[in-house]
């Protein structure tokens, strides 16, 4: 092995770098899979040197000795990766990769302790890990208090303070129904601030009709869920009570592997009733076109390419995509693997709206069926026996009164029954034949034809038929033979983000050897058990983890004192909902059609086949839910592109959060706050005493659960005096002021 004489220096500065133990998943593996894997990974078509640092039988080949356990100085990967020699370096100068000294010195002493090596964390069962000893326990009983106190005692910090009464009164509507508090429930709770009290407010959220449309909102952004077709002229199309179901689902407290194989295979499960036919929308939400002159088989590839993505990234937290068009280069997915996992979608038409697709407005997309909502048809099954009720005593005892009630009790179900909705459903064809198509060209379908299958390494599905988008189902949910308790570690990393803003691991939909391994994998392990515990049941899991000590934090650091809590501006739908909640708007009916509130006039000039004109609500759907406005792909909403909404063309697992003057400008100007600011000035004139002060400890007790501190309070009283203007709109001006407060929208 060749030698340079820095190496040595090199080696003695690498030995004592570092204190703490290097664990090859967290430190090292992220090293190689950014800058090594590319060329020494599982793409075997670019593999160089027939070397493989994924493996640890090629890494640690004895007669190559690229890695040599206990010896850094001997290891030629060690040599590699520091000589001068451009020949000989590695990653090559001319890949635009390199290793920054201290990850040069993890790596070698990494080797130096022994090369211990680990599989990939996210491909390992999780486990039930014993609670760890701590020194110092605060009295919780809650199990997952243990983990985090560890991990602030291994640091040499002290957990954060708890959050003030009023900031975690907030934080649980705005985590579990996605709307402020009203000010008596901060105010109660504040006198008498005890478990049982918090554990009632906790419960109650939870039973809100409203903690559906909640956690909906986040899973339409995973299963990219959309009022249009995303390709071409972007048509509306019918899928809204998919939406529907989604909400109910989460209301009813649906466990999540029913919730899943609804979903992929409804219609495949036996005698399906209405909601799992309508489950099954989930397999349409895709982008799709209506042009006359897409090229059928073109389209069937991208259509299969997108299921492949979604299902890999919402459940299994993998990026699959990459397997397109060869060998993924950072994972053990493999383009068979690939196309294998594609062909559990083949018994879906993927070609009836190339057939008959229209540009009406909503296009065609069989196969659609005609349904009543959940309540509708509650209240239809009540009619009906009402109905036959009264008839059988009619028979009886003949009673012009109670004629006159049965014909009333008709008329309204007649009426009920003429407002279906009409949405897409999956129904089961003759499967196609699926090839792996080289380089992921469609043109090209000389690669070998490939059966419905799991991916290879992570073993396989006996059976003696073709294996069914249910067989995938139960595969994922399969906590004993299958992937179970794999997709559980990646819905407990999106429950603990969705209660504290970011996951245990901070990659949400890539597990894999390009994503950040968890900084707390045992804490995420547990959780992962304790959720299949439950019965897939999300409410329990939530309810857990909400009762720590940990969630109950402020939100805010210091160097000694560590938080696991951030604060985070509330997501677009919910900044809209605040003000409207906080104004008096709100119409908090839940279920129902797509609501489209105000929108600057020709934002849609561009829209064509057919060229459209957006007509705004005029009634009270104007003042519904954002989760239930018009989602257009191509042309999203200005609010909630302004807050960072996501499009929705592909899983969304974490929204970005920026911070622009456009911001801002829509939350004084967007005619919904404007109105919302109008409306909420007078409900401080009438509701708020005739006094400044009074009207202004009103306004703030609404919008934020507190009184103005001095400084606010003077700045309004200026703001309001310097209105040359009749009172309702002076106060208009300082509401729309307190309207755009970074705490009003914001979650601590």
């Amino acid at each position: 092995m060749k030698t340079f004489k820095a190496f040595a220096l090199f080696l003695a500065l690498s030995l004592n770098a570092h204190s703490k133990e290097v664990d090859f998943n967290r430190d090292v593996r992220p090293i190689l899979s950014d800058k090594c894997f590319f060329c020494h990974g599982p793409d075997k078509e670019h593999r160089k040197a027939k070397l493989r640092l994924d493996l640890e039988s090629s890494a640690k080949d004895q007669k190559k000795k690229y890695i040599i356990p206990g010896k850094p100085q001997d290891s030629e990967l060690i040599y590699r990766l520091n000589t001068d020699d451009e020949d000989d370096l590695m990653p090559p100068p001319d890949s635009g990769k390199s290793l920054s000294p201290q990850e040069k010195k993890l790596i070698s002493q990494w080797i130096a302790e022994g090369a211990r090596w680990s599989e990939h964390w996210a491909y390992v069962q999780p486990k039930k890990h014993d609670l760890p000893n701590v020194k110092k326990s605060d009295g919780s009983g809650n199990w997952i208090d243990r983990f985090t106190l560890k991990h602030f005692e291994d640091n040499a910090q002290d957990p954060a303070t708890p959050a003030d009464l009023v900031t975690l009164v907030r934080r649980l509507h705005f985590d579990l129904i996605g709307l402020p508090p009203e000010p008596e429930v901060v105010e109660t709770f504040a006198r008498n601030p005890t478990e049982e009290a918090y554990e009632a407010i906790v419960e109650r959220l939870l039973a809100s009709k409203h903690h559906g449309e909640k956690m909906a909102s986040y899973w339409l952004d995973l299963v990219r869920f959309a009022d249009t077709v995303g390709y071409h002229g972007d048509q509306d199309h019918s899928i809204t009570p998919y939406r529907d179901w989604v909400i109910d689902s989460f209301n009813d407290g649906l466990p999540f592997d029913q919730f899943t194989r609804e979903q992929l295979a409804g219609d495949l499960l036996p005698s399906p009733t209405i909601d799992q036919t309508i489950a099954t929308g989930y397999n349409r939400l895709l982008q799709t076109s209506h042009e006359g002159g897409v090229q059928k088989k073109e389209y069937i590839a991208m259509y299969a390419a997108d299921r492949v993505r979604n299902l890999s990234e919402v459940w299994m937290g993998a990026t699959m995509g990459c397997a397109q068009c060869h060998d993924h280069k950072y994972d053990p997915y493999t383009a068979k693997d690939f196309y294998s996992m594609a062909a559990f979608f083949d018994d879906i038409d993927d070609t009836a709206h190339l057939k008959n697709g229209s540009n009406s407005l909503p296009t065609r997309r069989d196969p659609e069926i005609n349904v009543l909502s959940r309540s509708q048809r509650t209240r239809i099954a009540t009619l009906e026996k009402s109905i036959t009720e009264k008839e059988k005593i009619q028979e009886e005892t003949p009673d012009s009164k109670l004629q006159a009630e049965i014909k009333a009790l008709k008329t309204e179900m007649n009426a009920i029954k003429k407002v279906t909705r009409k949405t897409m459903i999956t129904r089961v064809t003759k499967p196609r034949v699926t090839h792996i198509l080289p380089r992921g060209d469609w043109l090209d379908e000389s690669g070998p034809v490939v059966e419905s299958a799991i991916p290879e390494f992570m073993g396989s599905l006996a059976s003696e038929k073709r294996l069914t988008r249910l067989d995938l189902a139960n595969w994922l949910m399969d906590a004993d033979k299958g992937a179970g308790k794999l997709t559980a570690r990646v819905l407990a990393n999106r429950l603990w983000y969705l209660l504290f803003g970011q996951g245990l691991a901070p990659d949400l939909t890539d597990f894999g050897g390009q994503g950040q391994p968890p900084d707390h994998p045992e804490l995420l392990d547990n959780l992962s058990i304790s959720l299949i515990q439950k019965n897939w049941r999300i409410k329990a899991l939530l309810k857990e983890i909400i009762l720590s000590r940990t969630y109950r934090q402020t939100s805010y650091s210091s160097e000694k004192k560590r938080s696991f809590q951030k604060p985070y501006r509330l997501p677009a739908e919910t900044i809209r909902d605040n003000a409207l909640a906080i104004s008096g708007l709100l119409v908090r009916e839940v279920g129902g059609a797509s609501i489209k509130p105000y929108q600057p006039v020709g934002y849609y000039r561009h829209l064509n086949f057919p060229t459209r004109k957006y007509g705004h609500h005029k009634d009270q759907r104007q003042w519904r839910r954002g989760v239930y406005v018009h989602w257009q792909r191509q042309f999203l909403h200005p609010m909630l592109k302004a807050f960072d909404a996501p499009r929705r063309e592909e899983c969304t697992a974490q929204r970005p959060s920026s911070n622009t003057p456009l911001a801002a400008l829509v939350l004084l100007n967007d005619p919904t706050f404007v109105e919302a600011a109008q409306v909420f000035a007078k409900r401080i004139l009438a509701e708020g005493g005739t006094a400044i002060d009074s009207r202004l400890d009103f306004a703030f007790r609404e919008a934020v659960s507190r009184k103005p501190d001095d400084f606010e309070r003077n700045i309004l009283k200026k703001l309001l005096t310097s209105q040359n203007a009749k009172e309702e709109v002076a106060w208009t001006t300082v509401a729309r002021g307190i309207l755009n407060l970074a705490e009003t929208n914001l979650r601590r």
